[in-house]
Formats: C-alpha cells, sequence, structure tokens
C-alpha cells in the first residue's frame, strides 16, 4: 500500500515557519511528489471556519479551556477530511502547526492545561506527525516580525513578548520530549540557508520512506 508522509512546521509566531513550509512544498512539487500543504488552525471549510473564532478580536475573548476545545475540533475536521485521505493516496502532507502549538498555547502558556490537551489529543486525533521541524527563533525578533505582517490574525501576538519567550522554551523543551520525530532548525539565517536544511533533513526522511 502506499504510504505517505506527515510533516508539520512549529515555532513561534515570525519564526518563518510558514515560509519555510511553503518553500518545501514548492521543492517537493518540483521533484515530481503529490504535496498537500496545509495549516492550523484550519485546512479544511470546518476548521477554517474555527480559525476565524480563535485567531480573531479581543485577546480576552475566550479562556485558555475553550480553546483547547475549539483546536480539537478543529484539527479533527482537518484530519478526517484533508490529512488523512491524502495520506492514504500517498501524498505529503506538509502542516503549518499541528497539535504542538495546542500544547504550548493553551497546554503551558495560556493556563495549565498540559494534561488536558493530551487526554483531548488521544481521544479525538490519535496521531502525530511522522517529522516536525521546529524553527527556532530569537523571539524578540519573531515577535517583531509577527507584528509588522499587520493582520487580521494577531489575536495571540498581542499577548507580548513574554508569552513568545516562555513559548520558545516550551517548544525546545518539546523537541526533547518527542526528540524521535522533532528536528530543530536554527531560523536567525537567511531563508535559504534555513530552506536549504530543512530540504536536506525532508529528502533524507523521504529516502527512508517506502513508496
Amino acid at each position: 500500500m502506499t504510504q505517505g508522509l506527515f510533516l508539520s512546521f512549529e515555532g513561534i509566531d515570525g519564526s518563518g515557519k510558514s515560509t519555510q513550509a511553503r518553500r518545501l512544498a514548492e521543492h517537493l512539487r518540483t521533484r515530481g511528489r503529490e504535496v498537500v500543504l496545509t495549516r492550523e488552525p484550519g485546512g479544511s471549510p470546518g476548521a477554517e471556519e474555527i480559525r476565524r473564532l480563535v485567531l480573531e478580536g479581543d485577546p480576552d475573548r475566550w479562556s485558555a479551556e475553550t480553546e483547547a476545545l475549539l483546536f480539537t475540533a478543529a484539527r479533527r475536521d482537518h484530519m478526517e477530511r484533508t490529512i488523512l485521505p491524502a495520506l492514504e493516496r500517498g501524498a505529503v502532507v506538509v502542516c503549518d502547526r499541528f497539535a504542538d502549538s495546542t500544547r504550548m498555547y493553551q497546554g503551558l502558556s495560556r493556563g495549565d492545561l498540559r494534561a488536558v490537551v493530551d487526554k483531548l489529543h488521544a481521544l479525538m486525533i490519535g496521531r502525530e506527525p511522522d517529522m516536525t521541524l521546529l524553527i527556532d527563533m530569537d523571539p524578540e525578533t519573531g515577535l517583531s516580525r509577527a507584528l509588522g505582517r499587520q493582520g487580521t490574525e494577531e489575536r495571540f501576538e498581542t499577548f507580548g513578548a513574554d508569552l513568545q519567550r516562555r513559548m520558545r522554551q516550551g517548544f525546545l523543551a518539546l523537541a526533547e520530549e518527542y526528540a524521535d520525530r522533532f528536528v530543530v532548525i536554527d531560523g536567525n539565517r537567511t531563508l535559504e540557508a534555513v530552506a536549504a536544511e530543512v530540504t536536506q533533513v525532508v529528502e533524507a526522511r523521504l529516502a527512508e520512506t517506502p513508496a
């Protein structure tokens, strides 16, 4: 049976992970791979509706507990409608954020809910990415980049630099906890240098994956 590969990109806001996910997808397509580039929250019609609920509006709009439930609901729909069908037909799924972001934002940084987040994940999702690429970035630089976008989805960025610093440390701790699937990439370099390393580690993993 054809086997796909599930890749996720993680990192603090402004780390460049979305750009690197897009560049990787473009590269793999030039190599003849079917690639599904997706994102969280979002990635399916229902999940995109939830994305608007959680990323826009007042910072105090939702409690961390409510956010955890909303993100889990979005992720379940995303898995059912986008990720699993793509993997079943042998595609490479490149996802901009996945469950590790919920473990950080709602599980550690917004509330002491890590155990709850993990229980929800085990009950409703039950799958981790095959490989997670953590783009590690200086928190102040990342926040400056994120706020410089001046978009409408800045609800979490408005929590400030302290959250960014805690998020960075939390992501690095997750990389140690899940060392079997995490690869930490230094994001404090040029886009080209980061992309070259991302491509190298993913190509090596694809070479090990049965076609």
